[in-house]
């Protein structure tokens, strides 16, 4: 598995050039903490004014000692989107495959209008099997049923299992078909960009996104690396309330920009009414330096972070602005921890993980690797304010090449919930020590050297 890994890699290197991340600093125009930048916070389908805007702001950092991390963040991220916050909304953290599944299920099963639903992986297995009957039959019942699914995420699920949902009278889309032979004519064949997404919206009034995909492997036993591991870890999220129409517009924006079938008209954009008091902002990371939007969110936390840094994520090769981000939160004393696994489905991706740990760890960040279970989550808390959940990984492939999608919240009760997880996580996680990490052993090292030479694919 190891040697076909490095074969793959090595024939998409051959099609792919290398692009680059964006120059942070010159992109993230909130260097001066005297800029008065009014936060835009959407309620009611309505701008607040200024004044209301900065006092909500206040009031959630107020909450939290000594930081201003929203305000600089929001500076951040009004400098290169036009995305607002939006207010009234409700957001559920979802633990693991059951959870998320059952959840997603029962959203299904209430469909009247429309289900739109995007993923990575979508396998043969009994949970495909189970979602796919779940579509058909909303199909059946007049439902529009608009399915989007990754070429490379699902190429181990059979044409048939497709044709299938087709048959139903479901609109099936594949992103970036893996075979040049099916790419669109005047496209051109770029097979390290896929489609990383995790997306079902229905009736446009309720929406799911994070880490987990539509596979048994939540729910199976797991072997990697001569480990044995239980069901996959994952966070998901509901999300009910305005901030849903994100969702669903970056489902649409998707569909169009894959050039998929017309989608017949439905109401994909309801009148929504305010469901909760969580702010919520959902951003999209498209290939090209100026869309890393999901990158530059990462970069503008961390660097404004004065008390913690949360962090877990399932692959970490990183470039060198996020390592200096990083140990530089450190080295002013923030509390940075970082959860990752010790199984993993890749084991390239997993030693080229660890070449970054001597240098985090000498700057006084805190490395945990997850027991017994793969570790799929991808979530951050900063300052127990600032939260995030979604698609996103920090590697190479997600941060530059993947379309990703990432939900933003604001307050400190869902922070709360969600470093309520971290914490429960690191209880199930031994921590790397800098004493311990220098005397691994030599094979460990020269795997490490050699994975983080395919960084750029991994």
């Amino acid at each position: 598995m190891y040697l076909r890994n490095i074969c793959l890699i090595l024939c998409v290197a051959a099609t792919c050039g290398c692009a680059s991340l964006p120059d942070a600093n010159k992109v993230l125009h909130a260097d001066d903490p005297e800029d008065d930048v009014t936060p835009i916070i959407k309620k009611n389908q309505k701008i607040l004014p200024p004044r209301q805007s900065k006092a909500i702001i206040r009031s959630m950092e107020n909450k939290v000692d000594g930081t201003e991390i929203l305000q600089r963040h929001i500076q951040s991220m009004q400098s290169i989107s036009d995305i607002p916050l939006e207010a009234g909304n409700k957001v559920t953290l979802l633990i693991d495959g059951e959870a998320t599944y059952a959840a997603m299920l029962k959203a299904i099963e209430n469909a009247k209008d429309s289900i739109n639903f995007e993923t990575f992986i979508l396998d043969n297995d009994e949970i495909g099997a189970t979602f796919a009957y779940a579509l058909m039959r909303k199909a059946s019942q007049g439902v529009q049923v608009n399915l989007m699914y990754d070429s490379y995420g699902s190429r181990n699920t059979p044409p048939g299992f497709f044709q299938r949902l087709r048959d139903a009278g479901i609109l099936v889309l594949e992103f970036n078909p893996m075979s040049p032979g099916k790419v669109h004519a005047g496209r051109s064949w770029q097979p390290t960009h896929r489609d990383h997404r995790k997306i079902l919206v229905v009736d446009g009034t309720v929406a799911f996104t994070g880490g987990v995909n539509i596979s048994n492997v939540y729910s199976g036993t797991f072997f990697s690396n001569g480990r044995q591991g239980g069901p996959w870890r994952d966070t998901h999220l509901q999300i009910e309330g305005p901030a849903v129409s994100q969702v669903q517009k970056l489902f649409l924006q998707s569909w169009e920009r894959e050039e998929g079938p017309a989608l017949p008209e439905r109401n994909y954009f309801p009148n929504m009414k305010l469901a909760g008091k969580t702010l919520v902002r959902v951003i999209g990371s498209l290939p090209g330096e100026n869309n890393r939007l999901i990158y530059l969110m990462y970069i503008s936390a961390i660097a404004h972070a004065s008390n913690s840094i949360y962090i877990t994520t399932p692959y970490f090769v990183i470039d060198k602005q996020m390592l200096q981000a990083l140990t530089e939160a450190a080295s002013r004393g923030v509390d940075v921890k970082i959860l990752l696994p010790h199984i993993s489905d890749s084991k390239m991706t997993y030693y080229a993980s660890r070449h970054y740990y001597q240098r985090l760890l000498e700057a006084g960040v805190q490395l945990f690797e997850r027991r017994d279970r793969m570790l799929h989550a991808k979530t951050a808390v900063f300052d127990n304010v600032l939260s995030t959940v979604g698609s996103s990984n920090l590697d190479t492939l997600s941060l530059l090449k993947n379309d990703e999608v990432n939900a933003i919240i604001l307050g400190k009760d869902f922070a709360d919930a969600l470093q309520d997880v971290f914490e429960k996580d690191l209880g199930e996680s031994d921590e790397i020590t800098l004493d311990a990490w220098k005397t691994r052993p030599e094979g460990e090292r020269l795997k490490e050297s050699f994975s983080i030479m395919f960084k750029h694919w991994l």
